[in-house]
């Protein structure tokens, strides 16, 4: 079975304080469901419309895996908290 993936890029700088708010409760919400942190970086060579920002990506069991965890109330409590304070393009998808 295909893993599964979240791919978190920042399109400019987070608020400090909603970030920390955010990772605070979103950390143990992937972790808790399975998610596995496999890269986390603002090394970051950017490419035809990419932006030199924060880049998270995050690995599941399954696509089923990734999608339950970014529902899961844990989640939807860390999402609220971040409010508006990140502009990312965030993307659940299946592997090879």
């Amino acid at each position: 079975m295909p893993k599964g993936y979240i791919l978190a890029a920042h399109r400019s700088p987070a608020n400090p304080q909603k970030r920390s708010e955010y990772i605070d409760l979103a950390v143990p919400a992937i972790k808790s469901a399975g998610g596995k942190f496999i890269a986390q970086t603002t090394n970051v060579i950017a490419k035809e419309n990419g932006r030199s920002e924060r880049t998270v990506l995050v690995e599941f069991k399954s696509l089923e895996k990734a999608i339950e965890a970014y529902n899961s109330p844990a989640y939807q409590r860390a999402l609220h908290a971040l409010g508006d304070g990140a502009d990312r393009d965030f993307r659940i998808f299946e592997g090879v």
